[in-house]
């Protein structure tokens, strides 16, 4: 068993589908200075689910086993700022796959 990878900047929450699929979101907003962090942890996740599960990113009624979105926006002012939502998601193996290698708290 591997041991779970923590994240600084996404803090994810899990909801459950009632077609035996799971998805985990997370928002970050950070100063624009920060943005870089935060997208080397997308990074991260991306690269392992790949990894984990190669060839297999399609949406699942495409019959993928995860599939991901990703929105960033820029908020202007005297401290600019960037928003990033994040979600990935997936079917049973790929959930418990995900809480196992990124142990996010679920409800």
């Amino acid at each position: 068993m591997s041991q779970a990878m923590p994240l600084r900047w996404l803090d994810f929450d899990y909801s459950e589908g009632s077609d035996e699929t799971g998805v985990f979101d997370a928002m970050a907003s950070v100063e624009s200075d920060n943005a870089a962090e935060v997208e080397a942890e997308i990074a991260i996740v991306l690269a392992w689910a790949e990894a984990a599960f190669p060839g297999q990113r399609a949406p699942m009624e495409e019959g993928g086993e995860w599939d991901c979105d990703l929105s960033v926006t820029d908020e202007p002012g005297a401290v600019p700022r960037r928003c990033f939502s994040f979600s990935i998601g997936g079917g049973a193996a790929f959930c418990d796959a995900f809480r196992e290698r990124f142990d996010p708290e679920t409800d």
